[in-house]
């Protein structure tokens, strides 16, 4: 059986974690930062660990994981 490709917009997008939880960085932080607390900006640096049930999804996008 040939190996598998894994899904390049997410293999860029989403890193695991050493326990192998995938984890992202949060959306938002782009443009229009001068209307955004500076609480809410600190918070947007902070990368987060993906749901429960995206989790699961994510398993599919990289198989390789």
């Amino acid at each position: 059986m040939p190996k598998m490709k894994s899904h390049r917009g997410a293999a860029k997008r989403i890193k695991l974690t050493g326990s192998g939880k995938p984890k992202r960085n949060k959306a938002g932080k782009s443009h229009n930062l001068e209307l955004k607390s500076a609480t809410r900006r600190r918070r947007l640096r902070r990368s987060e660990v993906l749901s429960k049930s995206d989790q699961h999804r994510t398993k599919r996008l990289l198989p390789y994981g």
